[in-house]
């Protein structure tokens, strides 16, 4: 198929001699003197490659390129820039110009520049195209290709076609939810409802309301009965997120309900028959939390008749391009920007990253780019500056602590703040982390 590309400067002599030049190359050529109707020309037909002068009455070369790329995202833009205007065309470049050249320049240096954007691009949407064939071929949307994941999904094909409880373990942010999302679709209730609530999230005083449903009258405020969680997912699935966090006054009427399949409205009777598939996630030690009586021993016996761990990010580092890919082209789809992949630095570098927020760290980052970013491949710089990881100092931060003669409460409370962050504001998880309990936690924060 024959490269189509459009030539637009003001002196009509150019346009006409570029457009010889590059047709006894094979390519195949349209000419504009106007930059207004060559945006308009770029938008309503498709072009391969368009090659702009700068300097044009009008609409500069820069300006027309933004309009064209603004309504056409992906165009290659290549500039001709006049001598000693070396740094406008560095910054058309950033600008999302795929390359420049620079007057007076031979047709070789053209032809050269021509040849390299295209052949960029081919590679881009080769590489991104079978990428993204791999992906697409992920059950569930789940990327496995690290043994870790692929161990994870084998077990939670086999979880599916059961009905026991599932627990499922991992730091925050692996993808737990997800997995619980698979378990569901592949399960004889995959026709029912899923439903997921972060057990964190709700007030201790209204958890037995949220999960099994309240009667009217039960309370002020209460003028009409209203279904709860396990009511809702009857017939299909209830996801506890966080269930470490569920309140111990809570969990007996939780472990009754497991136990006879019955649940009862606050407020009384009637009692209510529910068929729910329970699938729990959490990023604590339950085990932990039973030999410090905050969680109880009968209750994990029940949630903890299967066990998936879903292991973190930096223990299946294989799967890092197919969750970029994946973050990417669901992105791109949901601004409108033709974004085709990442540069290789810019991967290497998220290679090189030890993610501590796991996937959906990775999630927020690449979504970022892809939204802020300025040209059709995620650089090294989207990633630098969207990452929320500070770079790392060049002197030893003990050392400096040392020298400005830091107290220890301060080294120890930044510390405490900098691991609380890691943890994405979970005060369990980093109370785990630090080895303290989250009453230490609760106080050492609220200190001076």
């Amino acid at each position: 198929m024959s490269v189509t590309i459009l030539v637009v400067d003001d002196h009509p002599q150019v346009v006409d001699w570029l457009r010889d030049e590059l047709g006894r190359e094979g390519y195949t050529t349209t000419g504009c003197s106007d930059a207004r109707a060559a945006v308009e020309l770029a938008v309503r037909e498709d072009f391969d490659l368009v090659v702009a002068d700068v300097e044009m009455p009008g609409l500069r070369g820069i300006d027309l390129m933004s309009e064209i790329q603004a309504r056409k995202p992906g165009t290659l833009v290549l500039l001709i820039t006049a001598f000693g205007m070396v740094d406008l065309a560095v910054r058309a470049v950033k600008a999302g110009a795929c390359d420049f050249v620079t007057k007076p320049f031979t047709i070789e240096v053209l032809l050269l520049a021509i040849e390299r954007a295209l052949r960029d691009r081919r590679m881009r949407k080769e590489i991104v195209r079978l990428r993204r064939l791999t992906v697409d071929d992920a059950p569930d949307g789940i990327v496995a290709r690290s043994p870790a994941m692929r161990r994870v999904l084998e077990r939670a094909e086999r979880a599916a076609r059961v009905t026991s409880s599932v627990l499922l373990t991992g730091e925050t942010g692996v993808g737990k939810s997800t997995v619980a999302r698979m378990l569901h679709a592949r399960s004889p209730r995959r026709a029912g409802p899923f439903v997921q609530v972060n057990c964190a999230g709700i007030p201790a005083t209204l958890v037995e309301g949220e999960l099994f449903g309240v009667r009217r009258g039960a309370f002020t405020g209460a003028d009409r009965d209203r279904d709860g969680l396990f009511a809702r997912a009857h017939g299909g699935t209830l996801l506890l997120d966080e269930v470490g966090e569920l309140p111990l006054e809570s969990q007996p009427k939780l472990l009754d309900v497991l136990e006879t399949g019955r649940i009862r409205p606050l407020g009384g009777a009637p009692d209510r028959t529910v068929d729910v598939r329970l699938v729990a996630a959490t990023n604590r030690d339950l085990q932990g939390a039973v030999r410090e009586r905050t969680f109880r021993a009968d209750l994990l016996f029940r949630l903890d008749v299967v066990r998936i761990e879903v292991p973190p990010l930096r223990e299946r580092k294989e799967d890092l391009e197919g969750l970029v890919d994946q973050f990417v082209e669901r992105m791109s789809a949901r601004v409108g920007r033709a974004v085709l992949g990442v540069a290789e630095d810019a991967m290497a570098w998220l290679r090189a990253h030890s993610w501590p927020g796991n996937v959906r760290e990775l999630q927020n980052l690449v979504e970022q780019a892809v939204a802020l970013g300025e040209h059709d491949v995620i650089t090294l710089d989207d990633v630098r500056r969207e990452s929320s990881d500070p770079a790392a100092p060049e002197d030893d931060p003990l050392e400096t602590a040392i020298a400005s003669r830091t107290p220890l409460e301060a080294i120890e409370l930044a510390y405490i703040r900098r691991t609380l962050e890691a943890c994405g504001g979970n005060v369990s998880e980093a109370a785990r982390r630090l080895g303290i309990d989250r009453r230490t936690l609760y106080r050492r924060l609220q200190e001076p």
